[in-house]
């Protein structure tokens, strides 16, 4: 949703920025402000993936996926034995041998 709404006013940005040819054109050297303001709105966008970038590199160079599945096996093995145990005992409450 955060992703339509920055797309949508990004979008909205550039449709005011074009020029039309009823429109006096300006120079190249000179820029209007509504193509200043759709820059810096593209050097903050650029910037925050750029960041986001680097931080989910950082996260994947702590191997925490492979932790998490090692923390998953475990946990389960443990639950499995646990659990054979406690059917065990519950098997022989009702059924105990003669």
């Amino acid at each position: 949703m955060n992703k339509l709404l920055v797309i949508t006013v990004l979008v909205a940005i550039l449709a005011l920025s074009t020029e039309s040819f009823r429109v006096r054109r300006q120079s190249e050297e000179e820029e209007g402000t509504i193509t200043k303001i759709t820059d810096t709105v593209k050097s903050y966008y650029d910037n925050t993936i750029n960041t986001a970038k680097g931080y989910l590199e950082s996260i994947r160079g702590l191997k925490l996926e492979e932790k998490a599945k090692n923390l998953y096996t475990d946990t389960t093995t443990v639950v499995k034995t646990y659990t054979g145990v406690l059917h065990d005992q519950i098997y022989y409450f009702f059924y105990p041998q003669q």
